[in-house]
């Protein structure tokens, strides 16, 4: 199985912590040069360091907030003029925050879009003639489990996630022929900061202890455990290698078998 990324380039957002980390770390150690994105340039200086090298790759670094889609854009787009095409794009941004959908906000509804789908579309549009090109692009997209069956008191991400799935499958049918996939990663509940906020939210918003919320919610896996990001970015890291390129336009959950549905 071809799992060699050498002498390919990979755009890993939200690369300071959780998922994205644990995805820049794998694919750097399959042999991508990563270019890390996220707000924190300290963090990403340290991330930036602790990638594997031992392919040659000068790994670097784009600090830019996503409430800034076109400035995230332009640099993208800097980036590739003076370093070269990128061919693996991993979309992943942090969720919207937690609550019902009955009681949020136009504005919670238009932030998300805007940090999800629209930066995602312009991140595309930054690099598929570059893959085109090359004839080599892997486009993934970390989204949720949601996009199958929404979640519980995730109202707002709940409505952007299924956005967002049914632009990249819509996507992957327009780009194939050119060598490019588009697939998303569907994590379920993984062992990040993330996860922790919710089940701390939850706890402030019903009064019920954040130990109860936690044993609640591993009883719906039927692993019986909670994911760690390294198991989300195995699966990403598989479907950005030559090994995944007749795989396309579809969803990978990867949850420990809690999604109800096929």
């Amino acid at each position: 199985m071809n799992l060699n990324l050498k002498g390919k380039r990979a755009l890993v957002c939200g690369s300071t912590q959780g998922i994205g980390k644990a995805a820049a770390i794998e694919l750097a150690l399959l042999g991508a040069e990563l270019i890390l994105t996220a707000r924190n340039e300290e963090q990403l200086k340290k991330v930036s360091s602790e990638l594997d090298s031992s392919s040659g790759q000068n790994h670097k670094y784009i600090a830019v907030d996503f409430s800034n889609p076109q400035l995230l854009q332009e640099l993208v787009i800097k980036e590739i003029v003076s370093n070269g095409n990128i061919h693996v794009l991993v979309n992943n941004t942090g969720g919207p925050a937690a609550g019902p959908i009955a009681s949020a906000k136009t504005d919670e509804f238009t932030n998300a879009f805007n940090q999800h789908l629209i930066c995602n579309h312009l991140l595309v549009q930054a690099c598929m003639e570059g893959m085109k090109k090359d004839h080599y692009g892997r486009i993934i997209n970390v989204i949720s489990t949601s996009v199958k069956l929404p979640l519980k008191g995730l109202g707002v991400s709940n409505t952007i996630r299924a956005a967002v799935a049914n632009w990249s499958k819509t996507l992957s049918i327009e780009l194939a022929s050119f060598g490019i996939t588009v697939n998303n990663v569907l994590p379920g509940a993984t062992n990040t900061i993330r996860l922790s906020s919710i089940i701390e939210n939850k706890s402030k918003r019903t009064g019920i202890s954040e130990e109860e919320i936690k044993q609640e919610m591993l009883h719906e896996i039927p692993a019986g455990r909670f994911a760690e990001a390294s198991e989300i970015a195995n699966a990403i890291a598989f479907l950005a290698s030559p090994a995944a390129a007749y795989i396309n336009g579809i969803n990978v959950p990867v949850d420990g078998g809690r999604t109800g549905c096929l």
